[in-house]
């Protein structure tokens, strides 16, 4: 029996197999060894990814984030680069997804590979990795046939499953991660299963998974709100005023519940420094969650802006030029790190560094670096103002 090549039979062999012909069952197993062997000879050896040496960040400007968004990026060497590239531009704090119906599948049957990957090459890289965890599982929401629902719809059922995975994230990563988001802009309808926003649901779920990621990691920072600036009214179907929101979340006792306030503030096409009101959003909106926060006594906690940032699309309504995208972007840098005018920011992370693939869309113009890497101006006078 000749094998031609690697792969390859000869014409006997073919002609014997296409006729059908009893072909024994050693000589088949013989076969399928043989082949097996070439081909591990034939197959490239596949590049080992490792963190390498730890790194460090190096900035003369500390508050300085990006938010990562490597949730959907398979590849390991892209992980690392991103990651790398992140550090060489001076910014020691990022944020990234990691969503719970990617790690558990399946009750009680976690996969931990992409998580594991991605928050070892951050520590290599010497970054600070703020957690953002959300996204249902099939298994913790509705009988399809019963009921249709998102992968943002969660039920009071089911508010203990997500503690027991935010549980299970913060013991498995204590020391490693120490800072994560509860949900994601849950004042919209859309987060929040496409259903009218419910500030007290929200204040009844953080305080399950407040108690779990303590239980777990008594050092765990836990952020609440991470609430989308927005100026719909009560009962709209689609959000609910951040404003509004926050107070709301107080009223129903939250205050007890979370350790920093997570908070997102887009500029649109507002310079940084434009004074914030009410019917009003930009960058500054954020003092105005501020002042929400002390007038019911919470003045000791810090805030996170963990989005921020403008688009530089000539396709999109909010978008700006290139050149403003970088003045504003390098101004709520500055306007953040000034302590006389925000003592209680503790970073300004900006959406978003790099996206697995291009978008086609304006989304693709709130990106640092192209998907293959390429570093657009933004990040390249970012790096000189880190500097």
């Amino acid at each position: 029996m000749v094998v031609n090549g690697a792969l390859g039979y000869n014409s006997a062999m073919i002609s014997f197999l296409i006729k059908g012909e009893p072909l024994r069952f050693a000589a088949a197993g013989r076969l399928a060894l043989l082949l097996i062997v070439l081909w591990a000879f034939e197959a490239p050896p596949r590049p080992l990814i490792v963190p390498g040496p730890p790194q460090t960040v190096h900035t003369s400007k500390p508050l300085v984030g990006v938010h990562t968004r490597l949730t959907d990026e398979v590849e390991t060497w892209k992980i690392q680069r991103t990651l790398a590239m992140v550090r060489e531009m001076g910014a020691p704090w990022m944020v990234e997804f990691f969503p719970w119906a990617y790690i558990e599948p399946a009750e009680g049957q976690f996969t931990w590979w992409h998580t594991d990957a991605v928050i070892e090459h951050a520590r290599a890289q010497g970054l600070t990795v703020i957690a953002r965890l959300g996204l249902v599982p099939a298994w913790a929401r509705p009988d399809p046939l019963q009921q249709e629902s998102t992968l943002n719809y969660i039920d009071p059922d089911h508010y203990a499953d997500f503690g027991d995975f935010v549980y299970a994230f913060a013991a498995r990563y204590a020391g490693r991660v120490d800072h994560i988001i509860i949900w994601n802009e849950p004042n919209l309808a859309f987060e929040w299963g496409m259903r009218v926003p419910d500030p007290a649901a929200y204040t009844e779920l953080l305080k399950v998974v407040y108690a779990r990621a303590k239980q777990a990691n008594p050092n765990v920072v836990v952020l609440a709100g991470a609430l989308a600036p927005t100026l719909e009214p009560e009962g709209s179907p689609y959000g609910l005023n951040d404003l509004l929101y926050l107070q709301r979340m107080y009223e129903a006792g939250a205050a007890s519940y979370f350790d920093a306030l997570a908070a997102h503030c887009y500029g649109l096409q507002n310079p940084p420094d434009q004074d914030p009101a009410p019917e009003r959003l930009n960058f500054r909106r954020v003092e105005l969650l501020r002042q929400v926060m002390e007038s019911n006594g919470d003045a000791a906690k810090p805030i996170y802006i963990t989005e921020a940032g403008w688009n530089d699309s000539p396709r999109w309504i909010y978008g700006v030029t290139p050149a403003q995208r970088v003045q504003y972007t390098l101004g709520a840098y500055e306007w953040a790190r000034h302590v006389e005018r925000w003592p209680w920011c503790q970073a300004v992370v900006i959406w978003v560094f790099r996206l697995p693939q291009a978008q086609h869309g304006y989304q693709d113009n709130f990106t640092f670096v192209s998907p293959t890497f390429q570093p657009k101006p933004i990040y390249m006078e970012v790096q000189k103002y880190t500097r």
